[in-house]
């Protein structure tokens, strides 16, 4: 049962993440990406500061020990959602969220193969994806040359 509950948690977590990028994006034809990215995270921090308030007595002593390095997944974070949202208005939500999917796979592979070896398979199917997100591309401009 803990397992089921995991799984849905992490469907609906995509769902949540397509949802914002959609929104982001729409924030940023408006303004810009980083501009939107900016409010983006604006409130975001505001929202998980009131949950951290509310729920953690972890001292921020120890939080402030962490590794330069773990700091960069803000930074990252905070370029994703604008490069998310620069994309997004050019072609479209499902296509960028292929794309940003094809990008988390290859990055999970390339990270395992570093780590534990490469998998042929693991390897073969990330380009499948990748090569299916070009074939539609493809048809896409083939349909508007019509």
């Amino acid at each position: 049962m803990t397992m089921l509950i995991v799984v849905f948690l992490a469907l609906f977590n995509g769902c949540c993440i397509s949802f914002c990028r959609i929104l982001n994006g729409r924030l940023g034809q408006d303004t810009s990406a980083f501009n939107a990215s900016l409010w983006n995270h604006v409130v975001g921090f505001v929202f998980l500061s009131i949950i951290v308030y509310c729920t953690s007595s972890l001292p921020v002593n120890i939080v402030m020990k962490a590794p330069v390095t773990a700091w960069l997944g803000g930074v990252i974070g905070a370029l994703f959602v604008a490069l998310n949202s620069y994309v997004l208005s050019r072609v479209g939500a499902t296509l960028t969220a292929l794309l940003v999917i094809g990008g988390q796979l290859l990055t999970g592979v390339l990270w395992d193969a570093i780590s534990h070896g490469a998998e042929f398979s693991q390897l073969a199917g990330v380009l499948c994806i990748l090569a299916g997100v070009l074939l539609t591309k493809y048809n896409q401009g083939q349909q508007q040359k019509k």
